[in-house]
């Protein structure tokens, strides 16, 4: 088409330290906003309640100026109090009779909406989320939970996706071990800890690569006491995260819930033979004893025998590391992922 569509794109703000904001970066890295006309609007940043606040009266004002302009809004939303914050938005741009695309990240939305919402809260989501001509989620699983909430037919299973690297040579006769994400209970960390610290009596060379920032401070405590084999990295930037997915050999991922991970698609694209939790959309992306290896949640022992199975064989890491690669380059590809986000805006639009 000559004229572009015009695409208000809304989230967090680029700088925060997130999946979402990643999701968006990533899109940006492809050049999404070089296919369409894409403004986007950072609604939220990391900082004291009142700097949230100033940033997202000022970024409701900015929606406001600029909405009319465009032909299709893009609400990037997670599964949780994200929603409510949204909601105006979206009732906004139905105001306004525009396009709207809701772009759903998080893998706890029946937590969130089933135990923490009342009937009042859930009739009034769902009467703003219905508005949407759209909704786009990461997961199959996902697909289905949705359903209840909005009309199945909006619903369409649109997986994140990331950049294919070069490949790297991987050492898998080496010993360390990566965690990228927050650092946090939910994540698994304590289990990933003791199941590391158990491991080590066995694998004394053992060292664990924490990537992110602390949410828990007793974890962090427990972390200082272990420092002369766990390695507290902060929030690393895309050149130290690239430097420790390929020097890495195991990626681990002990996560309670998640919608789908792009951590997990980074480890796995470096090739790193991976464990992961079997919840979510996880599933979707490591195959059991085929591209890594499923643990239950919460499960210190089976995230200790799965790590121990890689220790124990080179052979194995690698045969599951090639083929986590391979998978990640044919389903999970960004520059396909773009050129498919593309064409439901033109579908959208016509």
């Amino acid at each position: 088409m000559s004229k572009k569509i015009k695409v208000l794109m809304i989230g967090p703000a680029r700088s925060v330290n997130g999946g979402i904001s990643g999701v968006v970066n990533n899109y940006y890295s492809a050049d999404l906003d070089k296919q369409i006309d894409l403004t986007y609007i950072g609604t939220m940043e990391d900082g004291s309640k009142l700097h949230k606040l100033l940033v997202a009266a000022k970024a409701l004002l900015k929606y406001v100026t600029v909405v009319s302009k465009c032909h299709i809004v893009h609400v990037n939303m997670a599964s949780d109090v994200s929603i409510y914050r949204k909601m105006i938005f979206i009732q906004i741009a139905a105001l306004c009779k525009k396009k709207i695309i809701i772009h759903q990240h998080g893998g706890h939305i029946e937590e969130f909406y089933y135990e923490k919402c009342n009937d009042s809260q859930r009739r009034r989501i769902q009467k703003v989320l219905n508005k949407a001509h759209k909704m786009l989620v990461i997961a199959p699983y996902l697909k289905g939970i949705f359903a209840d909430i909005i009309e199945e037919e909006k619903i369409t299973v649109f997986p994140d996706a990331i950049k294919i690297p070069a490949e790297c040579e991987k050492d898998y006769s080496g010993q360390k071990i990566l965690f990228l994400g927050r650092l946090c209970k939910e994540k698994g960390i304590r289990e990933l800890m003791d199941a590391v610290c158990e491991l080590r009596k066995e694998y004394p060379e053992v060292q664990l690569y924490l990537g992110g920032s602390w949410v828990d401070e007793d974890l962090r405590e427990k972390a200082n006491s272990h420092g002369e084999w766990i390695h507290q990295l902060g929030w690393i930037d895309k050149e130290k995260k690239e430097k420790y997915l390929k020097e890495c050999n195991i990626f681990a991922l002990p996560s309670y819930f998640e919608g789908q991970s792009v951590a997990l698609l980074e480890g796995m694209v470096y090739g790193c033979a991976c464990v992961a939790s079997d919840v979510g959309g996880i599933p979707q992306m490591l195959i059991h004893e085929e591209t890594g290896l499923l643990v239950p949640v919460k499960d210190t022992k089976g995230i200790q025998d799965a790590i121990g199975k890689l220790l124990a064989d080179a052979n194995l890491q690698e045969t599951y590391g090639r083929a986590a690669r391979q998978k990640i380059k044919k389903e999970f590809n960004l520059d396909t992922n773009v050129k498919e986000l593309v064409e439901i805006y033109h579908n959208m639009y016509k």
